[in-house]
């Protein structure tokens, strides 16, 4: 997060953006759908509340509750963002002129992948390699290397198969927590 300007509105929404993205483990579709109208926040974090998603086509809708973090303050970050912007209704990620101003349209899908790529460029990463769904996938990879159950990362992450879950599990070090690990 160091690369992303905390004194100009594209940065805190940018910033906004990124933690709520990754900590909620949502779909670029699902975090550009946010309105204002679906945060409850509280004093552990924020309920996300989503009208529609992949895995809810019947628009019942689901909870996403998001901590507040101690390193990142996710809460906080989107509470600092909305009111910067001022947003009292409607998306709550929305285009920012070149002029630091807010926009009253929601960013686009495309919009995320180019927003994670362009800080991740500038953290020196492979943005090859990365794009808007890494979010999703980054949360479900950090919780299983910080030994979060299945479960509790489906909570998160609202998947339906714990098979769908496993296949996102990208291990940084393969031989960190092996199988054989103690017995040889």
């Amino acid at each position: 997060m160091a690369h992303v300007p905390r004194d100009t509105l594209q940065g805190k929404r940018d910033r906004a953006l990124l933690l709520l993205g990754f900590a909620g483990a949502f779909r670029r579709s699902e975090l550009v759908g946010i309105e204002r109208e679906h945060l409850t926040f509280n004093d552990k974090g924020v309920d996300v509340f989503l009208g529609r998603s992949k895995t809810d086509q019947e628009g019942k809708g689901q909870s996403v509750a998001i901590l507040n973090g101690k390193a990142f303050a996710v809460a906080e970050r989107l509470r600092e963002w909305i009111e910067a912007a001022e947003i009292t209704g409607g998306p709550i990620f929305r285009r920012v002129s070149r002029g630091d101003n807010v926009m009253g349209d929601a960013l686009t899908a495309q919009s995320v992948g180019l927003i994670v790529k362009r800080y991740a460029d500038a953290a020196g990463l492979d943005v090859s390699k990365l794009s808007g769904h890494s979010l999703r996938a980054g949360f479900i990879t950090s919780a299983a290397d910080n030994r979060a159950s299945i479960s509790r990362i489906m909570e998160v992450s609202r998947h339906r198969d714990p098979r769908s879950v496993e296949t996102y599990v990208r291990r940084a070090d393969r031989h960190n927590d092996h199988a054989e690990d103690g017995f040889l």
